[in-house]
């Protein structure tokens, strides 16, 4: 996974490519130059074809004068409490082996922006609490001395975990690399060796050898082949090309990318993994051959800084994946988390068959604040991943150990919530809880906002028209977190349902909306001056036969993160409040639309730290 500080995005109502490359023209990649300029390790071969190598292309920021910059001590007002980060500074594959989970990472260490990039390790028994361990790999050889970027670990019968990873060696060129663990019966995998037989693959004269990254976790086949995808671009077409191997050490590439889209731009961190049209409860390993089943191809958008993903049927004897086309294909596709959420990546937990989602969440405020408070970015809640049972998308949710860490219950039931009323819930932790509630707006979509089809607004559009302010037939309702009493400052999460005029069915439109989250007044000329608070949105795909929706918060100081309808669309937002902090934030249930809305049930908890997170203790 490939870290970036980016704290503010484009709009997602610009729909142009065009559009997206004028918004980050002063980031334009020309060339990325990295720190490192000392060579050391064996003879680097002949170099490639120069044709094709025009520098490091990526869309992050660098901050030369800033990269480098380390802080004695750590800031920890809007510091996460129970989600996973280092100590301090800057960070961005999972993996399940021998009793341990281990989550690699892209850190620097030596300050709280893009820079320095190392792979951090860190080892866990239950997802919850972390022990940080020496880092896994950093530049040290010919062929990654410019950087040692994303990738991921394979696990090799008779060999152990295999790490696959992006290297930049001396003439910036993205070639793909393999490590392995000094002794594999280590449960802890503590070191790591870089063979000298590196790299084992390079881009040929067809490809872009400056955007060739992040190769997938590996999958071994039926016909004794072992496949890997890796994210590149061709001008603006994404491409994931795929690579076969009999051996894991000679790969030869497939005569055909395994997909690509035309105007999606580079393809950053590819995940493609199958799920089950028939077991909603259980995830697939990477390998798994049955019947009855669909993939996944996911992929991260350098120039948009999201994600999107499409379902459909991975053709084996071709290599080739066709999406089934009942959702776009491009910048207007599903996504996993329709917030701030990037460079994400699922692994298959062998310990309770389920696969598991990891994403970044990175920070919004300035790059200034990075600095000053010594830390920059956090990992999101990991979360189970499987197919809903429309089988049109999949779903998401925290996984379950998470809710170890919940104290302080309190329950709220059959409370009704006339137009503009709020009810705050006591009792917990605000700045810092697990809320999940469901609520019942009955059989009423004759009241609800018509939706008309010819409408080009995009979620994020609609979200910023309608806010939670905005009285409409049938909401907004829903919660509104971190807030002050008289909301000065809150962070309200809710859903608008719409009637859609073309289906006479409900079109539920759901918000996390961080623009009145933070009193704080950013003034600078540059984005990177400013506070990025935008109206994060996503559709709900729900019918409300019942009259019932579900929201889920998990709160905690600078990082909201919710789940509508059970999963099927999740947001996370990142915020920064003045007042509303610790023991001075609060948190409602409210309604601002006509249509009385009841709070059928909610739960609450106050969520306790870790007892250790990377060597943080906690008492």
């Amino acid at each position: 996974m490939i870290l970036t500080l980016n704290p503010t995005n484009p709009s997602e109502s610009d729909t142009t490519l065009g559009d997206i490359l004028e918004w980050i023209k002063p980031v334009r990649p020309t060339k990325i130059k990295l720190e490192n300029s000392s060579f050391h390790g064996t003879t680097s071969p002949a170099p490639l074809c120069s044709n094709n190598i025009k520098g490091v292309e990526a869309f992050h920021h660098v901050y030369e004068n800033f990269q480098s910059q380390s802080v004695q001590s750590v800031n920890h007002l809007h510091r996460s409490a129970f989600h996973f980060q280092p100590p301090k500074h800057w960070i961005n594959g999972p993996l399940y082996y021998k009793g341990f989970y281990h989550l690699f990472y892209q850190y620097n260490t030596k300050g709280a922006v893009w820079g320095n990039i190392v792979w951090a390790h860190s080892v866990s028994k239950d997802l919850v609490n972390w022990q940080a361990l020496e880092h896994a790999l950093y530049p040290s050889k010919w062929f990654d001395i410019k950087g040692t970027w994303s990738g991921s670990v394979t696990i090799v019968p008779g060999k152990g975990p295999v790490i696959l990873y992006t290297g930049i060696n001396q003439n910036e060129t993205q070639i793909q690399n393999y490590a392995i663990p000094s002794d594999p019966s280590d449960p802890y995998l503590r070191k790591w060796i870089k063979p000298d037989d590196n790299p084992l693959l390079m881009p040929d004269y067809t490809m872009n050898g400056s955007a060739f990254r992040d190769p997938t976790t590996a999958w071994f086949s039926q016909d004794g082949h072992w496949r890997t995808v890796v994210g590149s671009r061709r001008k603006h077409r994404g491409i994931a090309y795929m690579y076969r191997s009999r051996d894991f050490k000679h790969w030869v590439k497939a005569k055909h990318p395994v997909h690509s889209k035309d105007s999606t731009g580079m393809w950053e961190c590819p995940d493609f993994f199958p799920v089950s049209t028939t077991d909603f409860q259980n995830g697939l390993d990477l390998d798994y051959t049955g019947t009855n089943t669909k993939h996944v191809l996911k992929v991260s958008l350098d120039m948009t800084r999201f994600e999107y993903y499409t379902l459909g049927k991975y053709d084996r004897k071709n290599d080739r994946y066709v999406p089934n086309g009942d959702t776009p294909d491009g910048w207007d596709g599903l996504r996993f988390d329709y917030g701030n959420f990037y460079a994400s990546k699922t692994f298959f937990d062998y310990k309770k068959n389920r696969r598991i989602l990891w994403g970044w969440a990175n920070e919004s405020d300035t790059v200034q604040d990075d600095i000053s408070k010594g830390w920059a970015g956090l990992q999101v809640i990991p979360r189970t991943v499987l197919l809903d049972t429309n089988k049109k998308q999949l779903v998401f949710w925290p996984i379950e150990e998470i809710e170890s860490l919940r104290t302080n219950y309190i329950r709220m039931n059959n409370k009704n919530i006339k137009m503009g009323q709020r009810l705050e819930v006591t009792g917990i932790t605000p700045a810092q809880a697990d809320v999940e509630v469901t609520f019942n707006i009955g059989q009423c979509l004759e009241k609800a906002e018509e939706f008309d089809p010819s409408y080009t607004f995009k979620p994020f559009d609609l979200c910023k028209m309608k806010g939670s302010n905005v009285t409409g037939g049938v909401g907004p309702f829903g919660l509104i977190t971190l807030a002050t009493p008289d909301l000065e400052e809150y962070t309200p999460v809710f859903f608008r349902v719409f009637k859609d005029t073309s289906t006479d069915k409900p079109k539920v439109l759901m918000c996390s909306d961080a623009r009145p989250s933070s009193l704080k007044q950013d003034r600078g000329p540059l984005a990177k001056d400013r506070m990025y608070k935008p109206s994060f949105a996503g559709f709900v795909d729900v019918d409300l036969s019942d009259g019932r929706i579900s929201l889920r918060s998990l709160i905690d100081h600078s990082v909201v993160e919710s789940f509508g309808a059970l999963g099927k669309t999740v947001i996370t937002s990142r915020v920064y409040p003045v007042k509303a902090v610790k023991e001075n934030a609060h948190l409602y249930v409210f309604n601002n639309g006509r249509q009385t809305v009841n709070v059928e049930s909610l739960d609450a908890w106050s969520m306790e730290k870790p007892l250790q997170m990377n060597n943080e203790l906690f008492n």
